[in-house]
């Protein structure tokens, strides 16, 4: 946690003729009223260092608990929008937010009381859960991490310019009323964090809209089952459950012990582990991770296997758990089979599959402490999807462990589909580190994973998760690895839009051209493309339709879709539009729908009708249309949104 530049906090304002008295009541109304806002503040001027549950808790808690005991005055620093200018009482509620969490940024000194806000929140309190807000984009994160290294008073600065859109004159007034000692000092330091503003109003930095996970749920029932036991048998079971042998001392991370059901312990066991011969998938009829090899210099280290093991079956309160949508993360049914076991960077790894998951579990060279177990479904995979799976991810790299049939592997940027791929090292089926997709800031490359094997070639990009994506092309129903030429021209112009698709379990992402328009004005000729993400669990596909005019570097998203069949193969049909501007400054509502669309029709800001399945007709800036599609067979189909 950083120190923060705060001053002591001030004695409260006797109050003067300029500045206006705030009741109780006058308080409460506002911050009942403004409460999303001031809590979301309250977040984001926090330390991340808290931790996402506490912070939101703490969040709650601060705001809550600010509220004056009595009549109180203060100076007014109005807000810019939602009805607060020159609200009192949200202003002093604002000014004890900002307050009290730059004091729960500060650090605890040895010689002097805490305060309260750097204590835990008594209340609210969940219990049982884990509370955190709903994940953003890559976007979100980079600005998070941008924001954590910032000073307490820098953050604050940033997020009261930002959020409440106040002036620098304002936010100096707030932040010098709030404690901070060198203000100028803040500002200049929240200037040098790129403003992207918009951004705090994501759901990323809402603590009002929050995910729940539960904690361990048989521990919990353990836990209440033995507060009712007498304090000397507690210290006895605490002395047994920290002996080695039947304790859980030597599981490291993993919460205490509650499974003795044989199937159970046999689950636990790394002497059980299954582990398939290296030549297995030369003669077995299945081509997926039921006849990957165990790889790795400690497949033969007991002690780290049984930590894995014990994890995975009851992951401690410390261990940063995460699971692709539609994944169960409990433990396994029965002995795994074992994957890779060894030292990858910084970190021993642990790969296991079960039939139905791919579970990581991964933890420091030098302790066990900040242990990570990862899950991914991979129910259903053939050749083409069990490929791959990342060992790990340090410093923007990422490190695969490849299927035993891969032959070579090699790293390619998508945006330069007439580079060659820069060929990367294979040691028993571990490749050397490659860079990862962008993360953040501007997209200038995108890296993907090409494989080569008997059956040819394929191309992997990585979303954040365990298992990359296979990258097709062509027609829905009958599509083919992004591996030729044409494929990776096909692909250069979209290969950006992936970013959207990270972390929801997307199996494969197909692009299909389907359609090409010629431009009005003599502009050329623009493509369609669609691309669908198809996911492990078969829920959740995303859609986007795509627009790309003649020397553009990058496909502009025209439309996006979830849960629709559109562009997929069941059926494949799609219909979408865009406003676009000539080079003769005129505007023009473009349409295309794929092969076997008979007619258009636009309605709303723009009317037009067009035969075939392409529409072009002008249109003013700004306007908005509905778009109604006439298939060949006389169904309809409305356009993507």
């Amino acid at each position: 946690m950083q120190s923060q530049d705060v001053a002591p906090r001030p004695a409260p304002a006797s109050g003067s003729a300029s500045d206006p008295v705030v009741d109780v009541e006058q308080a409460e109304a506002a911050l009942v009223e403004h409460y999303p806002r001031l809590v979301r503040l309250a977040y984001l001027v926090l330390p991340p260092g808290l931790g996402r549950n506490r912070r939101v808790l703490t969040a709650h808690a601060l705001t809550q608990r600010a509220l004056p005991r009595g009549r109180t005055a203060t100076p007014v620093i109005p807000a810019q929008s939602d009805g607060r200018e020159g609200d009192p009482g949200y202003a002093f509620v604002r000014l004890q937010v900002v307050r009290t969490a730059l004091e729960a940024g500060l650090p605890l000194r040895r010689k002097a009381w805490p305060k309260r806000s750097q204590l835990p929140p008594l209340l609210p309190q969940v219990w049982g859960l884990r509370l955190f807000p709903r994940s953003g984009g890559a976007d979100e994160l980079a600005l998070d991490q941008r924001l954590s290294a910032l000073t307490g008073p820098a953050r604050a600065a940033y997020v009261l310019r930002g959020l409440e859109k106040l002036p620098d004159s304002d936010v100096r007034g707030l932040l010098t009323a709030a404690g901070v000692a060198d203000v100028d000092a803040a500002l200049d330091e929240a200037d040098s964090a790129q403003a992207e503003y918009a951004l705090l109003d994501s759901p990323e930095f809402d603590p009002c809209s929050l995910q729940a996970r539960p904690t361990d749920l048989m521990r919990r029932r353990q836990h209440m089952k033995a507060a009712l036991a007498a304090a000397a048998a507690v210290a006895v079971c605490g002395a047994l459950l920290g002996m080695p042998g039947d304790g859980w001392g030597p599981d490291g991370a993993a919460a205490p012990s509650y499974a003795q059901n044989p199937s159970a312990r046999a689950a636990l066991d790394p002497a059980l582990l299954l582990k398939v011969p290296a030549a297995a998938w030369e003669s077995s009829a299945r081509t997926d991770f039921s006849v990957w090899p165990a790889r790795g210099d400690l497949t033969g280290d007991s002690a780290l296997l049984r930590r894995a093991l014990a994890v995975w079956a009851r992951p401690g309160e410390t261990v940063q758990v995460s699971a692709t949508p539609g994944t169960p993360s409990g433990g396994p049914s029965g002995p795994p089979q074992l994957l890779y076991a060894g030292t990858v960077d910084n970190a021993r790894v642990v790969i296991l599959y079960d039939g139905l998951r791919i579970v990581r579990y991964a933890e420091p060279r030098d302790s066990t402490k900040g242990a990570a177990l990862d899950f991914a479904r991979v129910d259903g995979a053939d050749r083409a999807d069990a490929g791959a799976v990342v060992l790990g991810r340090a410093d923007g790299n990422v490190r695969y462990l490849t299927a035993p049939w891969v032959t070579k592997a090699a790293d390619r940027d998508l945006l330069k589909p007439g580079s060659a791929a820069t060929d990367l090292a294979l040691t028993e089926g571990t490749t050397a580190p490659m860079a990862g997709p962008v993360q953040s800031g501007p997209c200038t490359s995108w890296n993907a994973l090409q494989l080569t094997d008997a059956s040819g070639t394929r191309l992997l990009t990585d979303l954040g998760e365990l298992v990359p994506a296979r990258l097709t092309t062509g027609r829905p129903g009958s599509v083919k690895d992004a591996s030729g030429a044409g494929a990776l021209r096909a692909w250069a112009p979209y290969a950006c839009s992936l970013g959207a698709m990270r972390s929801t379990g997307v199996r494969s992402v197909n692009a299909w051209a389907y359609a090409a328009q010629p431009l009005p004005d003599a502009s050329g000729t623009a493509d369609w493309v669609c691309t669908r993400a198809e996911t492990w669990q078969g829920g959740g596909e995303r859609v986007l339709a795509q627009f790309h005019t003649p020397g553009g570097r990058y496909g502009a998203v025209a439309a996006k879709a979830e849960n629709v069949p559109a562009c997929g193969a069941k059926d494949p049909q799609v219909l979408a539009g865009v406003l676009w501007k000539s080079g003769a400054g005129t505007w023009y509502l473009l349409a295309a729908g794929s092969r076997g669309t008979s007619s258009i029709n636009a309605s709303g800001g723009v009317r037009a009708t067009a035969d075939g399945h392409l529409l072009a007709a002008k249109a003013k800036q700004g306007v908005q249309a509905e778009l109604k599609g006439t298939l060949e067979d006389g169904r309809a189909v409305s356009g993507l949104r």
